[in-house]
């Protein structure tokens, strides 16, 4: 038996966290849909399948990570609200945003686009963490729904 406090030598707590992306540190700011693009689009454009990503922010809008949410196949991606806010406690986000690409280069929002966005702001505004923006990214183009007043 181990002292009280203490773990017993063959037993380790470790703490895993993903690496952050090149482009995060302390001048890492999302102002805009654009700050988004140029902070995921090398990332994205990659992609052959579609990937769900969140951008977790802090009160002064600092990128704190982001994290790949779900990837799916070539024209689909099963995202939940539970996967994208659990993220967002673990980090003590005061904010996130929401982006995937679309491999077809088309930035038109599907109808299931639409419907996981007013879930994630629904479940945003129970958790005290609100979204920001959801974009879209394809082929150097980009669509903001905040931008375009879908949000």
């Amino acid at each position: 038996m181990t002292p009280r406090g203490t773990l017993a030598p063959w037993c380790r707590i470790v703490r895993e966290t993903p690496t952050p992306p090149v482009g995060t540190g302390p001048d890492a700011y999302i102002r805009e849909a654009g700050d988004v693009v140029r902070l995921l689009e090398a990332r994205a454009a990659v992609e052959e399948v579609e990937v769900f990503y969140a951008v977790l922010l802090n009160t002064q809008s600092r990128v704190l990570a982001v994290t790949e949410v779900s990837r799916g196949i070539l024209n689909g991606s099963l995202v939940h609200p539970r996967e994208v806010f659990r993220l967002a406690i673990a980090y003590g986000a005061a904010g996130i945003i929401v982006a995937h690409n679309h491999p077809s280069g088309d930035t038109t929002p599907s109808a299931d686009d639409r419907a996981i966005t007013r879930q994630l702001v629904e479940a945003g505004k129970v958790l005290g963490i609100p979204v920001h923006d959801h974009v879209i990214l394809s082929a150097g183009r980009w669509l903001s729904f905040q931008e375009a007043g879908l949000l």
